[in-house]
């Protein structure tokens, strides 16, 4: 899909409840789930022991954290829209976050993004997202997040 590219942080104000977009699709491999297992001291079985996963899990194998795929929620957004004339995008947090579906490591996720609500800050705006995380061939998402970015202006 073609990325959305707004002329600058007021652009938001006229795509307040309006879909920005969907991402590609992107792989969650056995090696993506141990480096995050690694980066976050988090080794739980159910995420890096693929042979215990295979026989003891009741998902069929192993699954991606949670926290990973929230993780992936960035890059994701990145690949959907790009914001001009903007000097500084801050990561301000999340209003809600769920995980109704656990991820299968081999299977492939894309976030599908709106925009909610945008006020105005100081120097810029503050935009929140609806952003959900889909699992190729799932009847669930993996990850529905209410996410909070400021935009301060060029």
């Amino acid at each position: 899909m073609a990325k959305v590219v707004l002329e600058g942080i007021e652009a938001f104000k006229q795509n307040a409840g309006k879909e920005l977009g969907v991402s590609d699709w992107v792989d969650v491999t056995q090696e993506k789930v141990n480096q995050f297992a690694d980066a976050t001291g988090d080794h739980q079985w159910i995420h890096v022991d693929v042979a215990r996963a295979n026989k003891e899990s009741p998902f069929g194998g192993p699954i991606a954290h949670g926290y990973l795929t929230l993780s992936m929620v960035a890059s994701l957004l990145f690949e959907l829209y790009e914001v001009k004339k903007t000097k500084l995008v801050i990561n301000y947090g999340l209003n809600k976050v769920r995980f109704p579906a656990p991820v299968p490591v081999g299977k492939r996720v894309r976030a599908r993004a709106s925009v909610v609500g945008v006020k105005d800050i100081e120097g810029g705006v503050e935009v929140e997202l609806s952003v959900t995380v889909e699992i190729e061939g799932g009847t669930k998402p993996a990850c529905v997040a209410a996410v909070v970015y400021r935009y301060i202006g060029a």
